[in-house]
């Protein structure tokens, strides 16, 4: 049996930090460009087209 602590081995078995990472990014960055589109018709899109 080995001697490293039970918590070393369970840290072992969660992701990295570069997973978090592009979890989060994965939902940020398409967040963001909807925002950013939904503001662009807002404001660009002609009197006359209709919601």
């Amino acid at each position: 049996m080995s001697d490293e602590p039970v918590l070393h081995k369970l840290l072992h078995l969660l992701p990295t930090w570069k997973v978090y990472l592009c979890t989060i990014l994965a939902f940020v960055i398409p967040y963001t460009v909807n925002k950013i589109n939904e503001a662009l018709h807002k404001y660009g899109d002609p009197p006359w087209k209709g919601k």
